[in-house]
Order: structure tokens, then sequence, then C-alpha cells
């Protein structure tokens, strides 16, 4: 009698614990679906319209204003190098390393012997073009010639992308299309209609909003970025919808599986 019992005893715990299993699977597998959105296709291909063939583009590469904090490498060179190797040093080194002409907070960098020289809103070639002019006229050298890179050419990627990131351009060339690449691309739940771009020029913010299912891109100015764009891509309603939902059914799942818990120990 009492091995009868112990018997029927374990059998309704197997009993409990299957159908604690059983409910525990039913409401992760509802869980899962309910946060699973349907996701129209062709609002995640990029430029679906595009046929084969040449697109115009009425937009030249953009050159960069230069901005307060950019660093510049700025070199010069002459038939004198003995007079030109003095305009070669730049006002920052670290540990003894040279990396280059700091824009300061009032726009301008500290050229040697000519002094201040302005450089914000500037283009590299309008900067090289001042400074040949002041070394000449200031009878410091003869047809010098000046070139000017940024050594901190950066544009910063966020949002809806695998991985959001800061990428340095050594090249200063970069599309928008690559900077997303190098961000790992989209995700799905990327808003690829509403890509925005923030610029700053002069004191002010330009914010322009790309559609990456036209072909409007191709055309647009802001095909290129400039050194510190900032590109933002938003998250789409599905997104969005599936992460408040998520939120919702853990609740839901856990007091489903309390009640189970509770009516399996009073039977």
């Amino acid at each position: 009698m009492i091995r009868k019992y112990f018997i029927k005893e374990e059998q309704i715990m197997r009993m409990k614990s299957g159908f604690i299993k059983r409910v525990t699977g039913f409401i992760l597998v509802l869980t899962l679906l309910l946060a699973t959105s349907c996701t129209n296709t062709k609002k995640i291909i990029y430029f679906p319209a595009v046929q084969d063939g040449a697109i115009p583009t009425n937009s030249p590469f953009p050159e960069s204003l230069i901005q307060k904090n950019d660093i510049l490498s700025i070199s010069v060179s002459s038939l004198n190098p003995e007079a030109t190797a003095i305009f070669n040093s730049p006002n920052i080194t670290g540990a003894g390393t040279s990396i280059g002409y700091l824009v300061n907070s009032e726009g301008n960098i500290q050229f040697p012997v000519i002094g201040n020289v302005k450089a914000e809103g500037l283009t590299k070639n309008q900067l090289k073009d001042n400074i040949a002019k002041s070394l000449m006229d200031a009878k410091l050298l003869v047809d010098p010639i000046v070139s000017i890179r940024f050594i901190n050419f950066r544009v910063t990627v966020l949002g809806e992308v695998t991985h959001p990131t800061v990428v340095t351009v050594p090249n200063e060339k970069i599309s928008l299309l690559e900077a997303l690449g190098l961000a790992g691309d989209l995700t799905i739940y990327g808003k690829r209609q509403n890509v925005m771009i923030i610029r700053e020029e002069k004191d002010q913010k330009i914010i322009k909003r790309i559609n990456l299912n036209s072909d409007e891109l191709f055309s647009s100015p802001f095909y290129y970025l400039q050194s510190n764009d900032i590109v933002y891509v938003e998250p789409n309603k599905a997104k969005i919808a599936s992460a408040g939902r998520g939120i919702q059914w853990i609740g839901v799942a856990l007091s489903a599986l309390s009640l189970a818990v509770i009516a399996t120990q009073r039977n």
C-alpha cells in the first residue's frame, strides 16, 4: 500500500513537471512569434527602382571646410630646403612625434614665423594659397609649394547599423554607402528611406535626410561625406513595436508560468 502511494506521488510529480515544461515551451514560442514582425521587402532593398545604365551626377566631389579642432598636416617645399625646414615643424608634438597643426578655438593655426593664420571656414586649397602668398609677401620663400591634408578626417555612423563606429578616412574621400558598409551595413530594422546626415559648416549644423530606396543619393551633394559628418540610421516601426511587445510579453510569460506552477501545486 505504501509502495503504491509513493509510485502514485511520483507519477503526479512527473505529470506536474511535464505540464510546466509544456506551458513554458508554449509561452516561449508564442513570445518569439509575436516579437517577430513581417517587414516589407521593398523597404529593405537599396535602390529598388534603379535600372542598369549610366546615372549622370551633377555634384562634384566636395571639398571639406576646415573646422575648429581639426588637425592639419602642412608641408612646404621650395628651391631652398634649409629655409623651408622651419615651416615643416608643426606646433603640436607628442613623444617627439609630429602630429600636425591644430585649428584652435579662434579658428586659427599658429604657423612658424608668420604667426596666426585663419583656417576655419576655408578649404584646403584656399588655406594653401593664403599660406603661400604670406610666405612670398614676407619674402621668406620664393615660389613655395604648400601641401595640406586632414589628419583627423573621420565620419561617425550611429543608430541601426551592425557596428556603430567612427570611421577614419586616410584618403579623405568616402561615400555614404562606403561609411555604412564599414559600419557593417544597416540592420533589418534600419529605416532606409530616412537616413540622416548631420554636417557642420560655419557655426551651423546642416541636416539632410537621404532615401536609400530611391536613386536621389547618386545626384546628391551628400553622396560623398565630409570630415566630421555624422550619419544616423533611425529604427523602423517594426523595431520599436517588437521592443515594446518583447517587454510586455516577458511580463505575460512570467505571470503565466507562475500561475501554472501554483495550479500544479494545488493539485
